[in-house]
């Protein structure tokens, strides 16, 4: 007898593919707006969540507002930040693309102006900006593939912290089981042509598809494997 798909007993929301609630501690987002000029924060604690793979810091600013932001590698309490369109090039502050000048790292990078910073924002990582024109700015992202983004597109200066966290071996599976079931990560993720016909829509057949893997958008959950209303598969082909 087969037994449920993956998305099927997650969609049905039992315990072992549930987060347990009210782990997560913060979100991280910059401000909604751009803050024009600068204003000064100090960063006052630190804080391990959870839901983020890397350190999170709480900054105080001038005007007594807070805000959680992703720590970069190197800073400590009592440092001070700065952010805004006039803000100083300086481990940890926020500042707009066009102000970084080109090599520079950068982490928690906007794609859209005002988004909250979508780029670069797990342990370790960062991107780098090659190059400035006149209407956009070329950022190389940590898969090593660029991006032009908008001028006002903000970002943090720096590397985030904790660049290390998967060196450690992990041993065993327990162990990855309780670090994935804390973010509610779909965990494990085995392939469908690895299971018995009874078990997948791609078991069997001496491990190949046997047939297109392009699925309806309105497919019912127990079909809907593969390339979901894929616009195109396969290889580009050159020229």
């Amino acid at each position: 007898m087969g037994k449920r798909l993956k998305q099927q007993r997650r969609g049905k929301g039992s315990n072992a593919y549930r987060k347990p609630p009210n782990t997560f501690k913060a979100d991280v987002n910059f401000r909604s707006t751009q803050v024009e000029g600068k204003i000064f924060g100090e960063v006052v604690d630190f804080i391990d969540d959870p839901g983020h793979t890397a350190l999170l810091m709480k900054v105080r600013y001038d005007d007594f507002s807070e805000s959680v932001l992703l720590a970069p590698e190197g800073i400590k309490i009592s440092d001070k930040i700065q952010e805004g369109t006039a803000a100083e090039i300086s481990l940890g502050s926020i500042v707009p693309l066009n102000s970084i000048p080109d090599g520079m790292l950068v982490y928690n990078v906007e794609m859209r102006p005002g988004d909250g910073g979508k780029i670069a924002r797990s342990a370790g990582g960062y991107a780098t900006i090659k190059s400035h024109s006149e209407n956009k700015v070329n950022v190389l992202l940590p898969s090593k593939k660029a991006l032009d983004l908008s001028p006002a597109c903000r970002a943090e200066i720096g590397a985030i912290a904790g660049g290390g966290v998967t060196s450690q071996p992990i041993m065993k599976a327990g162990t990855s089981h309780y670090m994935y079931h804390a973010t509610n990560a779909k965990w494990p993720v085995n392939r469908g042509v690895k299971c018995n016909p009874v078990d997948h829509p791609f078991g069997g057949k001496q491990h190949h598809k046997g047939a297109s893997s392009m699925v309806s958008r309105n497919a019912p959950p127990g079909a809907k494997v593969g390339h979901i209303a894929a616009r195109r598969v396969g290889r580009k082909k050159s020229g």
